[in-house]
Parts: structure tokens; C-alpha cells; sequence
């Protein structure tokens, strides 16, 4: 005889934000994470994934009880299903005050940091900082999909569909006519503006489909990004291959379809941070430095011109070659300083056999891990400085420093990605010794 029926529309009161964007509260004995949801808010929910025994995943279909916080949403994309604004509901100042919850929960809960230690940082006593003055308009970097008949749009939520409704992020004028000119079916566009304004538009050719099969849903999202992740044939459609892009002093050419942070302010505001920090708990001018997962080297680059004192030398570590190719071309000339290491940081690490004063690491969404936070431990750096995209991921891997030896002495937080629940944080770290 099998149990009851999962009830597909459910009244919840959700009481806290979680990582990811939803909201949590409980239904019928169990944790439901709600989408759309507010914390303080009563809504109805569909349920759209009963598979768990201990929790349930849900959508807002009706709100009961409104927050005080809730706005009419900003977003045109996101309201016809796409997953670009999955915050354009909240209250932009609210939405930031969620990210800081968010964070300082994960830091107890997954990083296991002293709160004591955590409540002396930026991050408790001011909160998620604002990046620029507009929570619209923000975004200098996209890709977006394009359907079946060769419309350029946003990616659907969980979905393989487009949705060909106008996002609010991109800067004004960015798409500017895309929507009138036929592309690739099935393709990918990469749209970027350069430091000057100028856009740039490469597309690029189809992700090869999955060989049919049975797969968890776990599996198949390890192949979709795997399958991402391979090289594709690219062609210009307007503008050049590469954007110039400019923090301080110093220029990029950077890969249109290449890695660049998509606020624009947001290289400037992380790689002043990271002079901030090597500035107010270095204790003197860096000699050598690295710059792990790298990049082109924006960071590289703040530390050579930083107030502090320029290091002796400089490591960059990257695996992706167009990103390094974009840092010799930027510090060409520079003498012997800037020193530049193609492969995974894991396994290149080894070669970096200078003792560092500092370290920069900004890995990406999956975290630096175990292994890498080991090897930069046994170099015994005298700081530093971790930039976190993911929140979980993030506090897993300062649990991780705080584990062989190293203290937090500040975190900040960045709105980096208005309109979503995404956040950025950057962690200063000193060895526990010197506390």
C-alpha cells in the first residue's frame, strides 16, 4: 500500500533566506526552500521537486502575507521564466541585507568560524557593499542563448528554452539591434563593452548534443557543463576578437568570449580591496607575490602599482591560455617581474618555490579546495587574500585556512550581481601566529 500523495500546492511561512536565492520555511514536517519568496512572507507554493525525504523544493504561486520589502519585478526576462533576475522582486537595499544573512550563516555553519572573529569584519558591521549607483544597467559582459529560429535571449530557469523578453542587467544599448539580426540556431553569443564603450559580439558555434541515455540529474548537469566547457568554433559578428579593459593604469586586451567581470565596477573595487588589505596587515612591502588563478592579471597588475611598495616579482597561475596571452601582452616590458604559469593551480602550484609573502586566489564557483589551500599553507605566506564567488564554496575553504593555521582579519562584501542572489566576498587572512 503506498504512502500518501505529495501534495503539489502547499501554505508555507518561510523565516530565513538560503544560499542559492530561495527562501525556507516548513510544510507537512518538512523543509521546503521556496522560490520567489521573501523571508517573513506566508505564500502558496507548487512543489516542483518531491525526490528528497527531508526537504522539498517549491515556487511561489500566491502571496498571502506580502513583505514589506516586496516590489514589482524589475526584470521583463525574468518574469517570462528566465533565470537571469532571480531577485528583481526584493527590495534592491533588502536584497542586499539577504546576501549578508546568507554569508554570515555559511561562515558558521560550513566554515565554522569563530563568531567572534566574524563579527569584527566589514561584513558583519556595514554589510554587503553597493557597487556603482545603479542596480540596473550594471553589466559590461553576457552571454546569451540563442533558439531555434536564431533569436539571441536570456537562458530559461532550469529549462533548455530562451526567452526572448529583455533583461534590465546589460548596460543601455547593449543589445541594441541583436534582436532584429538572425544568428546560428542553437548558438551562443558573447556580447561585451570595451573600456570605451565600443561593443563587441562574437558568437559562437553550438554545444555538441548528449548522447542519449539515462542519467541523474546531477550527472547530466556535470556533462552539460563539461560539454560547455570544450572549445568551439567562433565568429566576429561586430567590433574585433578581443576588449580593451582598463583598472588603474593598466590595459587588457581581453577575449570577447574570454573571462571579464561582468559589473563594471568590479575589478577596480576587488583589486582595490586587495591593496587594502596587503596595505593594513602585510607589515611591510611585499617582495614576492601570487596571483593564483589569475587571469589575465588584474590583481597582479593592482599589486605592482599599489601604495604599499611594488613586489620583486609576481606569479600568475591560470589554465586558460587566452587569459595568460592577455597578461604577457599587458606586462610586456615590465622587465622580469611578472612571471606567468599555464595549468591548473592544483598541479602547478609545486613550481612556485619562492616563499610568498603574498597570496591572491580567486578560483572559481567550485572553490580553491583542500589540496590548493594545503600547498598555499605549507608556503607560509604572511597574508591572504581569498576572493569568493560562491558562498558555500567560500566559507568552506576559509574553514579550510583556519584548519592548517590561518585567522580571518577582515571579509568584504560585494553586490557584484544586482537583481540576483549572488554575491561576491573577499577574505584577508593572516597567519594565526601573528594574532
Amino acid at each position: 500500500m503506498s504512502g500518501p500523495a505529495t501534495p503539489r500546492r502547499v501554505e508555507v511561512t518561510v523565516d530565513r533566506p538560503a544560499n542559492g536565492g530561495e527562501s525556507v520555511g516548513r510544510a507537512d514536517g518538512r523543509v521546503v526552500f521556496v522560490r520567489g519568496a521573501i523571508p517573513g512572507e506566508r505564500v502558496v507554493a507548487d512543489i516542483t521537486d518531491d525526490r528528497h525525504d527531508s526537504y522539498w523544493r517549491a515556487e511561489v504561486a500566491e502571496v498571502l502575507d506580502a513583505s514589506p520589502h516586496r516590489v514589482a519585478p524589475r526584470c521583463p526576462a525574468a518574469a517570462a521564466g528566465a533565470g537571469c533576475c532571480d531577485l528583481a522582486h526584493v527590495a534592491p537595499g533588502h536584497a542586499r541585507d539577504l546576501k549578508q544573512a546568507v554569508l554570515l550563516d555559511v561562515l558558521d555553519r560550513v566554515g565554522r568560524l569563530p563568531g567572534a572573529i566574524v563579527a569584527g569584519t566589514e561584513l558583519a558591521t556595514d554589510g554587503v557593499r553597493r557597487l556603482g549607483d545603479a542596480d540596473t544597467g550594471w553589466r559590461i559582459r553576457t552571454r546569451l542563448a540563442v533558439d531555434g529560429r536564431g533569436r539571441p535571449g536570456q537562458s530559461a530557469f532550469r529549462g533548455r528554452g530562451v526567452v526572448t523578453e529583455a533583461c534590465v542587467q546589460p548596460a543601455p544599448g547593449m543589445l541594441d539591434g541583436l534582436a532584429d539580426r538572425g544568428f546560428t540556431p542553437h548558438s551562443e553569443l558573447a556580447v561585451v563593452l570595451d573600456a570605451d564603450g565600443a561593443r563587441h559580439v562574437t558568437e559562437l558555434a553550438p554545444v555538441a548534443e548528449p548522447r542519449r541515455g539515462r542519467a541523474d540529474s546531477r550527472r547530466r548537469a556535470q556533462q552539460n557543463r563539461a560539454r560547455h566547457a570544450r572549445p568551439r568554433a567562433q565568429r566576429v559578428v561586430e567590433g574585433e576578437a578581443t576588449a580593451v579593459q582598463r583598472v588603474g593604469g593598466r590595459s587588457w586586451d581581453i577575449p570577447v568570449a574570454g573571462f571579464w567581470q561582468a559589473h563594471r565596477d568590479a575589478p577596480r573595487a576587488y583589486a582595490e580591496t586587495v591593496v587594502d588589505f596587503v596595505g593594513a596587515h602585510l607589515g611591510g612591502p611585499p617582495r614576492v607575490a601570487w596571483d593564483l588563478y589569475g587571469g589575465a592579471g588584474v590583481f597582479a597588475g593592482a599589486l605592482l602599482d599599489g601604495p604599499a611598495g611594488a613586489p620583486d616579482t609576481v606569479h600568475i597561475v591560470d589554465s586558460d591560455p587566452a587569459a595568460l596571452d592577455a597578461a604577457e601582452q599587458a606586462f610586456a616590458g615590465g622587465g622580469d617581474r611578472v612571471h606567468t604559469h599555464r595549468g591548473e593551480v592544483a598541479a602547478r602550484i609545486a613550481d612556485l618555490t619562492a616563499r610568498p609573502d603574498v597570496v591572491v586566489l580567486d578560483p572559481p564557483r567550485t572553490g580553491a579546495g583542500e589540496r590548493v589551500i594545503g600547498a598555499i599553507a605549507d608556503a607560509r605566506p604572511g597574508i591572504v587574500v581569498h576572493v569568493g564567488c560562491d558562498a558555500a564554496r567560500f566559507a568552506r575553504d576559509l574553514g579550510y585556512f583556519a584548519a592548517r593555521g590561518f585567522r580571518v582579519v577582515d571579509i568584504r562584501g560585494f553586490d557584484a550581481f544586482p537583481l540576483t542572489h549572488h554575491v561576491e566576498a573577499v577574505a584577508c587572512l593572516v597567519p594565526a601566529a601573528d594574532g
